[in-house]
C-alpha cells in the first residue's frame, strides 16, 4: 500500500487540533513533537482500518448504482 502523506498545511492544522483537544478536554499541554508523534501513530494504526472501510463503502455504492443501471434495461 502506498504510504499516506499529508500536505504540510493539513498536518500543521491537525497538530494544532490535537494540541487544542488535549488542552480543552484533558487540561493538558502537549508540544508540537508529541502531537506530531501521536498523529503519526494514529495514521499508522487507525488509517488502514479507515481506508479499508472507505473502500468497502465505495464498493457497496458502486455495486448498488450498477444494479440500478441494469434496472433501466428494456
Amino acid at each position: 500500500m502506498k504510504k499516506f502523506k499529508l500536505t504540510k498545511e493539513l498536518k500543521e492544522q491537525i497538530i494544532t487540533d490535537i494540541q487544542n483537544y488535549f488542552h480543552d478536554e484533558r487540561d493538558e499541554e502537549i508540544g508540537n513533537l508529541s502531537a506530531e508523534l501521536l498523529l503519526q501513530f494514529m495514521i499508522e494504526k487507525v488509517g488502514p482500518a479507515i481506508y479499508n472501510q472507505a473502500i468497502r463503502d465505495a464498493h457497496s455504492l458502486v455495486t448498488k448504482k450498477i444494479e440500478d443501471l441494469y434496472g433501466l434495461e428494456k
